[in-house]
């Protein structure tokens, strides 16, 4: 459950909705699940398998199993796992705001925000800080009470509770006027408006939307118990991830075909959307709202907490396991350098003209939107491509074997290995030369 917080998050309520809608509905949805059942499982499983075999964190687990030569593809999902948690914090804070708001509205009555609302409480610096650090605080709280007390406790309440608020939202969406041609654009494909260009979207989405090669997984898999199944235990991972994200998917599909001059919107921002445009639809279109809108919200909130938990726990973990330092310490050091990431971040959309003006990569502009183009085009797909080749290459076979608890290479065996050693790299690697070319998955 654990796991599956940690690839349930953001992107499944907001991303996978809007990528889905762009790339022909059910045909992306096809070719997604494919991906997900070809690549999503199998690298899952080596991550899994890399953390259960050493019993250790990224970095210590790829030095003990290989050599110190492969330790980079540690520290790299490492510090991938610090870059999307610093600037992941700040719009898991924004959740916070917008719980609050809505329970005002719930309370008082709906009054539609100014126009420019949004963007005044972006360049809000006081607002910012306190609500990224409120959640920063939260995620180093969990963390620093440990696997059991910490990030079991926490897990056992928050992902039933997100499961039954999802299902609530799914009912609530099948009663409006268009649910059905919601379920139809999702689950019915439409070949003519296949384009080779979705298989590498759907491939970019299962990779990311698992949290795959940022550490997460190696992780929390050296604390899998040994009798447990990885294949089944990536498996319930994937499974869990990708109802979230089709119950998500149906429910914005269903208020954009049920209200007028929504499908006019969905090309803008998706933030804008999730924070600006849903609250007031909540209120003035869907069938309870008062309840709905501030659940929602829980929602987001819960769902981010689960995987900022789980970054969070790559980066304590690893100074547990490299420097040696009690789970106190690791935690206090780890939470206050992201912080410092988080602040730079939270200041970049309005804050501070410096920072909100900056730019490394090309049309990217300010320090968390830079942020998230290297984490989600780079660093993640490189720390994915480092452990399949690891995995398929430099273990040894009989070694996967009886970590998969099989007495005998099967045909199954041979296939996973094979997609390890072959297909998976060359699928990474199609995603890094469309990168390189310029594609954008951030």
């Amino acid at each position: 459950m654990a796991a599956a917080g940690s690839a349930v998050g953001l992107g499944n309520l907001w991303k996978f909705p809007y990528v889905t809608w762009s790339n022909g509905g059910g045909t992306f949805v096809l070719v997604y699940l494919l991906a997900v059942i070809l690549l999503g499982i199998p690298i899952m499983m080596a991550e899994i398998l890399v953390g259960r075999r050493s019993q250790k964190s990224p970095v210590p687990a790829f030095e003990s199993l290989g050599s110190k030569r492969w330790t980079p593809i540690g520290w790299l999902g490492v510090a991938a796992a610090g870059v999307i948690l610093s600037y992941y914090s700040v719009i898991a804070g924004w959740s916070l705001r917008s719980f609050v708001q809505c329970m005002g509205w719930s309370i008082h009555g709906y009054q539609a925000p100014a126009a420019k609302a949004f963007g005044l409480f972006l360049a809000n610096v006081p607002m910012q800080l306190g609500l990224t650090l409120l959640f920063s605080l939260a995620t180093a709280l969990v963390v620093y009470r440990g696997v059991s007390g910490g990030i079991e406790r926490t897990t056992k309440l928050l992902m039933p509770v997100l499961f039954l608020i999802m299902i609530y939202l799914g009912i609530t969406a099948a009663t409006m006027s268009g649910s059905g041609h919601a379920a139809r654009m999702i689950f019915t494909p439409h070949m003519s408006r296949f384009h080779p260009r979705i298989v590498l979207e759907a491939v970019g989405q299962s990779f990311f939307t698992l949290s795959l090669g940022l550490g997460a997984m190696i992780t929390y898999g050296s604390y899998l118990d040994k009798k447990a199944s990885v294949f089944r235990s990536a498996a319930s991972v994937v499974v869990l991830d990708t109802f979230v994200a089709l119950m998500a998917c149906f429910s914005m599909f269903a208020i954009i075909f049920s209200v007028p001059g929504m499908k006019e919107k969905v090309g803008a921002s998706t933030v804008g959307m999730l924070f600006v445009t849903l609250p007031g639809i909540f209120y003035q279109k869907m069938p309870g709202g008062l309840i709905l809108a501030p659940l929602f919200y829980v929602l987001v909130a819960f769902a981010a907490l689960t995987s900022t938990i789980s970054l969070g726990e790559v980066l304590v973990s690893s100074f547990i396991d490299y420097k040696h330092w009690s789970r106190r310490k690791a935690t206090i050091v780890a939470s206050s350098l992201v912080f410092l990431g988080s602040i730079l971040a939270a200041l970049s959309n309005g804050g501070m003209k410096a920072l909100s003006t900056f730019a490394f990569f090309h049309d990217k502009h300010g320090v968390m939107a830079t942020l998230d183009y290297l984490a989600a085009n780079w660093m993640l797909p490189l720390g994915g491509l480092g452990t399949t080749l690891f995995v398929g290459w430099r273990l040894d076979p009989l070694v996967l074997q009886r970590e998969l608890g099989m007495k005998k290479a099967t045909w199954l065996f041979h296939a996973w290995v094979w997609i390890l050693r072959v297909v998976a790299p060359a699928a990474i690697a199609a995603i890094l030369v469309a990168v390189a070319m310029g594609k954008d998955f951030s």
